[in-house]
């Protein structure tokens, strides 16, 4: 991975770069809405959380996407507010949104388009993202927009920033994959053509991510646990992969495996990196 990524990131991981500090004794305020998405022909839920000074004030924000785990119950999104505590702890000001991603009788499509009724990709990347920026002072654009998952909800934020980088500029996989994969994450998912496949898969978009990256500076970085027997092999194939295709990227090993404890003991500081980067587009 390139020297100069690497850097950036080890110097927000010490906190050299501060895009503002949290104010003395104060939270973020953590609202819960619903809105209709055509894209699902349906209701979907989300958490959206606002940084501590935001009523009081005029500002705009950028937003941090954050897809939760698969498989998983139409609740699941509210699984977020240790992000958003270790956020304000960074000192870091964006607005997290925390997007119901399954439901019950759907409650693994990996986020990805499956027809009509059933389009997770395009409810989030258009109808929540349309709801988000017309109803809250969101910076209006991809140099605003992080897109963050965990798990599947990894791999969700890995394919469809890759689909859309248009409107995303941050991209950050904790823990997840990078192909669609069964409930139990251990087989591939079939979508029916070599071209489904292929659209569906990170892999396939390497040989050409060093020019895309280019015409749309993105900072794309993925983290996993040593002990995570299920997807460390993957995550460091797709890094070797980048590497050799000369596409800038930062990854991680940590310790630990596929459990909550690595996500909490982490995310302070992988949020801090995630914003640090919007807010330097930002400028």
């Amino acid at each position: 991975m390139r020297k100069t990524l690497a850097a950036a990131f080890i110097l927000a991981l010490l906190g050299a770069v501060y895009v503002g500090r949290a104010e003395p004794r104060s939270a973020p305020a953590r609202l819960e809405r619903a809105i209709y998405s055509p894209a699902v022909e349906g209701r979907l839920r989300l958490t959206i959380y606002l940084p501590s000074g935001y009523a009081a004030g005029h500002a705009r924000y950028p937003v941090v996407y954050f897809l939760h785990g698969l498989p998983a119950s139409p609740t699941s999104f509210r699984g977020a507010d240790f992000l958003a505590r270790a956020l304000e702890a960074s000192g870091r000001k964006a607005i997290i949104v925390a997007p119901q991603g399954a439901r019950d009788n759907d409650s693994d499509p990996e986020y990805l388009d499956w027809g009509n009724g059933r389009n997770w990709e395009t409810a989030i990347t258009r109808d929540i993202v349309g709801y988000v920026d017309s109803h809250f002072r969101t910076i209006q654009a991809r140099r605003g927009r992080a897109l963050v998952g965990l798990s599947a909800g990894g791999y969700g934020a890995v394919i469809l920033a890759l689909h859309h980088l248009g409107a995303f500029s941050v991209i950050e996989s904790w823990s997840g994959y990078f192909h669609p994969t069964d409930p139990a994450g251990l087989h591939t998912l079939d979508l029916g053509s070599p071209q489904a496949n292929a659209n569906a898969s990170a892999h396939a978009f390497v040989k050409t991510l060093g020019r895309s990256f280019a015409r749309r500076p993105t900072f794309f970085a993925f983290y996993v646990g040593r002990e995570d027997a299920r997807f460390r092999a993957e995550n460091v194939e797709f890094d070797r992969e980048l590497d050799a295709a000369r596409v800038a990227h930062v990854f991680r090993v940590y310790p630990g495996g596929h459990e909550q404890r690595v996500w909490q003991s982490h995310a302070r500081a992988w949020l801090a990196v995630a914003v640090d980067h919007l807010a330097r587009a930002s400028r």
